[in-house]
């Protein structure tokens, strides 16, 4: 396959990766809380979050959806929802919110490094846009920072996606929070594809974009024209 074929699908998958990461960030599935269920025919309260909001829902939970030992929900039964917005930086409003005092720092860490993410897949893309508009060796050589700068947004995916995952194992461990089961969701799923696709394709672009090695380095050695002495 030729080596600009082989860029391009690069640059697809690398399009696909940003569009994952940038729908995770943006939306507020990525983990689903359930309280414990005492009794059937009553209003139970799920929760599900995501990096910069809270929503709550108010499920009305029958004998058909009741599962001895089984939390609220399924989150995806009809109810009155009410999200509200984080408040990252107002000491002290969160911890209401999540019951849990510490539950707000892994929240602020989570959301900057995926700030950080965006920040790099935007300067990747810059790279990307200049080395389709340029010319030359210089088109080749925006491509190095562009596999790079993708490859910091995988690793920085991976990083938001660790704190959330460690942020939601401390919530439910823990004895103040009403929540008795969780599970990730398709936001979750959104930003674990967004960061195999950038981190793995980044790398892909980096390797692409390096000069080839001669096949043969040893012959090529042997077939130089030997210096003329003075």
């Amino acid at each position: 396959m030729h080596k600009r074929t082989k860029i391009k699908i690069a640059i697809f998958v690398l399009l696909v990766g940003m569009a994952c990461m940038f729908t995770a960030v943006v939306t507020d599935h990525w983990a689903v809380l359930s309280p414990k269920v005492d009794k059937v025919n009553e209003t139970c309260e799920a929760a599900h979050f995501g990096l910069w909001r809270l929503c709550k829902k108010h499920i009305y939970m029958t004998s058909e959806n009741y599962v001895d030992g089984h939390g609220c929900g399924p989150i995806s039964l009809p109810g009155e929802e009410n999200c509200t917005y984080f408040r990252h930086f107002t000491p002290g409003q969160d911890a209401e919110i999540f019951e849990y005092k510490t539950q707000k720092e892994y929240n602020i860490s989570a959301a900057a490094i995926s700030i950080f993410s965006l920040t790099f897949m935007i300067l990747g893309s810059l790279c990307l846009l200049g080395s389709c508009t340029g010319k030359g060796k210089g088109r080749d050589y925006l491509l190095k920072p562009a596999g790079m700068f993708f490859a910091f947004a995988g690793l920085c995916a991976f990083i938001s996606l660790e704190v959330m995952r460690q942020s939601v194992k401390r919530m439910i461990e823990s004895e103040d929070t009403i929540w008795i089961e969780y599970y990730y969701a398709w936001s979750f799923a959104c930003a674990c594809t967004g960061f195999i696709l950038l981190f793995l394709t980044g790398i892909a672009l980096l390797i692409l974009s390096m000069p080839q090695m001669p096949r043969n380095p040893w012959e090529t050695c042997m077939d130089a024209e030997p210096e003329q002495a003075e």
